[in-house]
């Protein structure tokens, strides 16, 4: 899917931070993986619209005509972020276990990118990656390991049991969810802030769906687990969209389903037909558990961060449309 080749990812000599060399496919042009070819600058704080470049989103559509309301999952849908986030990844579990990643090289850190686009399914809030991230350094270094699961496990098993996984690497590793929460994201911060064109070039959006997010005339949301800042960051940057900060509901605001019922229960939404587009079949099966959210129209797309085996079971849920991404830009616009 990743239309870029990562050759290696290696120390830079003068700084230590991680480089990468990439191999373009005949596809990457087509596929927006790299940076537009415009000058980059700062990204402004919250709320503060920047100088030029990006384009401003539409007008909503006010709610007393009726119309449409998506609520749309940022990471899967819109942006392919694992080049990033994988990358952060590295940098950041460098950072919180160094003592693992001594006989690590450039080859392992290679192969570790590699096995984080296969794994990127499983993740559902970005500071898993650093979890998966020591899980293959112990897999590959048996004196690194200090996990009873590390030993044999493959790539399939991390796949079927992530859920199971996660919660005994937290408690035998002694982790908690912030502080990896905080340096993941300082990690991010400081590669947005020191390098914006390599950050930013480390990601790409689908293609399509930067115009269906100019051109929509609907009501639109942002509920995603990524930071806020970061999805701004993407949509000013890459896709060249102002998008209002207040309509981005990112990590920190609560279950999506939640996020749901208050954009549901909002004065100036109600008449409006009511769509959620995720890439996560887990997700969609919990607002099904909400009695309260039975008006949502849920959608799986086809091109996310999902494996074929949950597209399958998702076309045998009445609940649920599959949709392709040609489908979606047409229907958001």
């Amino acid at each position: 899917m990743a239309a870029v080749g990562l050759l290696g990812v290696r120390p830079a000599p003068a700084t230590g931070r991680l480089e990468r060399q990439a191999r373009a496919s005949p596809d990457a042009v087509s596929w927006g993986w790299r940076a537009r070819a415009r000058p980059l600058r700062s990204v402004p704080p919250p709320g503060r619209a920047g100088r030029g470049g990006a384009r401003a989103a539409r007008p909503l559509r006010a709610a007393m005509g009726g119309g449409d309301l998506y609520a749309l999952d940022f990471d899967g849908v819109f942006c392919d972020s694992c080049g990033e986030s994988s990358l952060s990844a590295v940098k950041a579990a460098k950072v919180r276990w160094p003592w693992a990643f001594e006989q690590v090289d450039a080859a392992m850190e290679e192969w570790i990118v590699e096995q984080m686009h296969t794994l990127r399914p499983v993740i559902e809030t970005g500071y898993e990656n650093l979890l998966l991230v020591r899980l293959l350094v112990e897999i590959q270094i048996p004196s690194a390991r200090k996990s009873s699961v590390a030993d044999g496990l493959s790539i399939q098993e991390i796949l079927d049991n992530w859920s199971k996984l996660l919660p005994t690497l937290m408690d035998e590793w002694q982790e908690d969810r912030e502080s990896l929460v905080d340096l993941f994201g300082r990690v991010r911060d400081d590669w947005l802030e020191n390098d914006l064109s390599g950050w930013i070039g480390a990601n790409r959006f689908y293609p399509g769906t930067a115009d269906a997010l100019k051109l929509s005339s609907s009501e639109l949301y942002i509920v995603t687990t990524k930071q806020s800042r970061f999805t701004g960051a993407l949509l000013k940057e890459l896709a060249g969209v102002d998008f209002p900060s207040e309509r981005i509901y990112g990590l920190g605001t609560g279950p999506k389903v939640k996020v749901l019922q208050q954009l549901q229960e909002m004065p100036q939404h109600q008449g409006l037909t009511l769509h959620f587009v995720e890439d996560r079949l887990a997700t969609l099966k919990n607002v099904i558990k909400e009695p309260a959210l039975d008006k949502w129209n849920l959608y799986l797309v086809k091109w996310g961060y999902n494996t074929q085996e949950e597209r399958e079971e998702a076309g045998a849920i009445s609940r649920i449309q599959l949709i392709d991404l040609p489908d979606f830009s047409k229907q958001l616009k």
